[in-house]
């Protein structure tokens, strides 16, 4: 069980007093590399970060290991939803979590670029202009609705996340580590909005919804903010920075040479479908491929499985995919196709994974 505190970096320690039996199976198969303490230091953060926001957010674990593996890639991640399901509740406890700045942006016609880069102001007493920081420069940033301002807003906001940086009157200043910005579309209210191009929504690592809770679980959310807040109460359980440094561990879970092979075949075969229009990106393949290495690392295991793949396609790939005339037509959504173009992609053998990539 971990604790909610912080954990410094240099620290050792096990998951529990023998190896994780997913860790132990790794070590078994030949040609493996295994970082083995940054493996289990990404897990057991991992459990701390997940735990932490679970005394504040109900019932979305899932939710909540797929944004710590965005955290961890780094990427960022569009969550389209009903308003009041807990997304700005969700950012907050994630940000303090991780002891993390957060700003909250409300996207209107009238928000102009310079309020999200910010912009230089003239200071009288110093006869000197003096940079503003704009609404972009935080840690966590939550850009609700992003598709109701107009698109240059949205323009500068994708490029700062694109370049984890803003330019203003040609200086350049560099965002804070990490950074994450989760955007919010509501699906149900489209007037008076500016939908994202698809080259835009592509520079998402992942769009996620929260979805609606169970009755238990809402049962739990009346009994648990009816008396207090507690994200008033919440402790940091890790540094910011510290998360920074584990997410270069991550690049080192092992991809075997067949697994590579099956990921290429699922965005061919997307390229290839006539229920799309377009495909998966280059960018797209890298995406799945780096959240496939972040999310293994996350449940203590140096190498990634084909179930990891699975798990993640419609998170990491559905956005990226444009559906055809025919498909609209037949009503077919983005899920469906994606899962039925994977579906005959032959799975690598178990023993496969244990072969060296390179």
């Amino acid at each position: 069980m971990c604790v909610a505190r912080a954990i410094p970096l240099g620290e050792s320690r096990m998951l529990q007093s023998s190896k994780c039996r997913a860790v132990a199976a790794a070590e078994s198969l030949p040609g493996v590399a295994m970082p083995q303490l940054d493996v289990d230091r990404v897990h057991t953060v991992g459990r701390a970060i997940q735990e932490n926001v679970a005394r504040v957010i109900v019932g979305k674990e899932k939710v909540t290991e797929l944004l710590v593996a965005a955290l961890l890639v780094p990427g960022h991640v569009l969550i389209e939803d009903v308003p009041g399901i807990g997304k700005t509740m969700l950012a907050k406890t994630l940000a303090r979590s991780l002891r993390c700045s957060f700003q909250r942006i409300q996207f209107t016609p009238d928000l102009l670029p310079a309020d999200i880069t910010g912009t230089n102001v003239f200071n009288q007493k110093t006869a000197d202009f003096e940079f503003r920081p704009g609404l972009v420069l935080a840690q966590i940033v939550l850009a609700d609705e992003i598709n109701r301002a107009g698109p240059r807003t949205q323009s500068a906001l994708l490029e700062a996340m694109e370049e984890r940086q803003v330019t203003v009157d040609g200086v350049t200043h560099r965002l804070p580590e990490p950074f994450l910005v989760l955007a919010t579309q509501n699906p149900i209210e489209l007037e008076g909005t500016f939908p994202l191009p698809e080259a835009q929504v592509d520079r998402f690592l992942m769009r996620l919804a929260v979805g609606y809770p169970s009755r238990e679980e809402e049962r739990t959310i009346l009994h648990r903010f009816v008396e207090s807040d507690p994200l008033l109460d919440l402790a940091a359980v890790v540094q910011g920075a510290d998360l920074t440094a584990l997410s270069r561990t991550t690049r080192a879970v092992h991809v075997s040479r067949s697994l590579e092979n099956y990921l290429l075949d699922i965005t061919e075969a997307t390229r290839r479908s006539e229920a799309l229009s377009l495909g998966v990106s280059p960018r797209g393949s890298l995406a799945l491929y780096r959240t496939a290495q972040c999310l293994a690392a996350l449940r203590g295991r140096a190498y990634v499985l084909p179930d990891d793949f699975q798990e993640l396609l419609v998170p990491v790939l559905a956005h990226r995919l444009i559906l055809s005339s025919q498909a609209r037509l037949r009503e077919r959504t983005l899920e469906e196709v994606l899962r039925s173009i994977v579906e005959p992609v032959p799975v690598p053998v178990e023993e496969s994974w244990s072969e060296k990539a390179h």
